[in-house]
């Protein structure tokens, strides 16, 4: 098994990336805007292991105080492994920021809280769709 992380959009996938997010289990996403989420983020990882693409995450950063982690999926087959931990260690050393942010999904939070993230008091979110939102434990 050979792990390579990659910082490129060049010849992703992105129905196959969908195809990971679904499968992680993170829900539908539609490759054209999977796409353009990634390409518009400063920060980007993606896992290949024997050249598959495996998982990937994005992020947000002004580079010096602040990044906000998005989108870390990863296929189920490859979790437990370490390969979530190389997708994240590598987003926070790309952005370079002093503090992360996280925006994880519910039941998540332990493997989150292993890499020493801590639930925040403060954090305050508005969606596009509220009630799906709180359908999926994301709001109160």
């Amino acid at each position: 098994m050979k792990l390579q992380l990659t910082h490129h959009l060049d010849g992703i996938d992105w129905h196959w990336l969908a195809q990971v997010f679904e499968r992680a289990p993170l829900g539908g996403r539609d490759p054209a805007l999977l796409e353009m989420s990634f390409r518009n983020s400063q920060v980007c990882c993606f896992a290949h292991i024997d050249g598959v693409l495996v998982g990937a995450g994005r992020a947000l950063s002004d580079r010096v105080l602040w990044t906000v982690i998005y989108d870390v999926a990863l296929l189920p087959e490859h979790q437990g492994k370490g390969l979530g931990k190389a997708i994240m260690d590598s987003l926070a050393e790309q952005a370079g920021a002093a503090q992360v942010m996280l925006y994880a999904a519910p039941g998540k939070e332990p493997f989150y809280a292993k890499l020493g993230f801590r639930a925040m008091k403060t954090a305050m979110a508005k969606f596009a769709d509220t009630e799906r939102a709180q359908a999926r434990g994301l709001i109160e």
